[in-house]
C-alpha cells in the first residue's frame, strides 16, 4: 500500500472540462484535460493565447473549479470542496508568484513576506522568523527593511517568491514570473526557482511564453485548443524527449 501511495502523482487531472457562459455565448475553455504532476517536478506550461493553459493553472491553484472531471491533490478530490475548503488548501499547500510582483508599495520587504502568515494567524515573532528565513533563501535578508520602490525589478520578484514560499508550500505556481524582467534578471529568477525546486523539494508549476525560460523545467506541457497537445520530459536543460 505504501509503495502504491508513493507512486501516485501529487496532482492528477482526469477529463477536466471548463465551460464559461451559456447558450450562444458559451465557450469551452478546456475540453477534457488529462495531466499527472509528480511531487518535486518542475513543470513549464506553454501554449498560445486561448489554449487553456491559464484556465488549467487557475484550477490547479484552486482559484477556479472544473465544470466536469476529476482534480485530485494528494489523492483527495478537490472538485468536491467548497469555497472555504479550497481557500484553506491554498493557504496551507500552495504559493503564488505573479508577473506583476503584487507587493504592497508602502511596506518593507519583510512585511510583504509576512502577509500570508498574518492571514494565517501566526504570532508576530513566528512571522518575523519565518519571513527572515524566506528572504535569506532568496538572497535578500540584508534588504529586509527596503520598500519595493527601493528595490530593482529582480529584487521585487525575489521578495514575491519569498512571500510565496514563507508558508512552506508543497506547490509553487508561477504565472509568467519573468515577464516584467530583462534577460539577465530573468535567468537569475529561473535559477532561483530551480534551486528552490531542487534544494527544498517544492513542486514548481510555471506558465511561460518563453522557450528559454521553459528550458529550465524538467517537464514541459504544451496546450492547444483546450487540450494537452504533448508533454516533453527534459533530462537536462535544453534536451527534451516527447512523453
Amino acid at each position: 500500500m505504501t509503495g502504491t501511495l508513493m507512486a501516485d502523482p501529487l496532482i492528477r487531472l482526469r477529463d477536466v472540462t471548463k465551460v464559461y457562459g451559456s447558450g450562444a455565448t458559451q465557450f469551452q475553455a478546456l475540453k477534457g484535460v488529462d495531466l499527472d504532476i509528480k511531487a518535486g517536478d518542475f513543470v513549464a506550461v506553454m501554449g498560445p493565447s486561448g489554449s487553456g493553459k491559464s484556465t488549467t493553472m487557475n484550477i490547479l491553484g484552486c482559484l477556479d473549479v472544473p465544470s466536469a472531471g476529476e482534480f485530485l491533490f494528494r489523492g483527495h478530490h478537490i472538485e468536491r470542496l467548497d469555497r472555504d475548503q479550497r481557500a484553506l488548501l491554498r493557504r496551507r499547500y500552495l504559493g503564488f508568484v505573479f508577473q506583476g510582483f503584487n507587493l504592497l508599495s508602502r511596506t518593507s520587504a519583510l512585511e510583504n513576506v509576512e502577509l500570508p502568515l498574518l492571514y494565517r494567524g501566526d504570532d508576530k515573532r513566528a512571522r518575523r522568523e519565518a519571513a527572515m528565513g524566506a528572504l535569506e533563501k532568496v538572497g535578500l535578508d540584508r534588504w529586509w527593511d527596503h520598500t519595493p520602490a527601493e528595490l530593482s525589478g529582480g529584487q521585487q520578484q525575489r521578495v514575491a517568491i519569498a512571500r510565496a514560499i514563507v508558508t512552506s508550500p508543497d506547490v509553487l505556481l508561477a504565472d509568467e514570473p519573468t515577464g516584467n524582467l530583462d534577460s539577465e534578471r530573468s535567468v537569475e529568477i529561473m535559477e532561483l526557482l530551480t534551486d528552490l525546486n531542487r534544494t527544498n523539494g517544492i513542486t514548481v508549476l510555471m506558465v511561460t511564453h518563453e522557450p528559454d525560460m521553459a528550458a529550465f523545467a524538467r517537464t514541459v506541457v504544451h496546450f492547444k485548443d483546450g487540450l494537452v497537445e504533448r508533454i516533453e520530459a527534459r533530462h537536462r536543460q535544453g534536451q527534451a524527449v516527447e512523453a
